[in-house]
C-alpha cells in the first residue's frame, strides 16, 4: 500500500508540476556555507548534542555532524542550525 502512495505521489508531481518535497513528503535542507543550515519537512529532532544532530524523516534520518551547534529557530516542521557544519548525511531506519 506503501509503494502505491509513492508511486501517486510521483505521478503527482510529474503530471501536475507539484514541488516534489511537498508532495512526496520530502526534506528541504538550506546551508549558507558551513554556519547555517535550514531544513523543512522533518519530523521531529531524534538527537540533538553540542556536535551532532539527527533529524526524524519519513524513510530515516537527516544526521548533521560538526560543532558548537545551537538550534537558533525551530518549528513543527522547520528547523535552523547555528554552527560548524562538517557533515550532512541520509541515514535509513534499518
Amino acid at each position: 500500500m506503501k509503494k502505491i502512495h509513492q508511486h501517486l505521489r510521483q505521478l503527482l508531481v510529474n503530471y501536475f508540476s507539484l514541488p516534489s518535497d511537498a508532495v512526496m513528503e520530502l526534506p528541504r535542507i538550506t546551508m549558507l556555507g558551513d554556519l547555517h543550515v535550514y531544513i523543512e519537512n522533518h519530523q521531529g529532532i531524534a538527537i540533538f548534542k553540542n556536535d551532532l544532530l539527527r533529524l526524524n524523516i519519513p524513510n530515516g534520518f537527516i544526521q548533521i555532524s560538526g560543532s558548537s551547534f545551537k538550534i537558533k529557530m525551530m518549528l513543527p516542521e522547520e528547523l535552523l542550525l547555528e554552527g560548524k557544519i562538517e557533515h550532512v548525511s541520509f541515514l535509513s531506519k534499518e
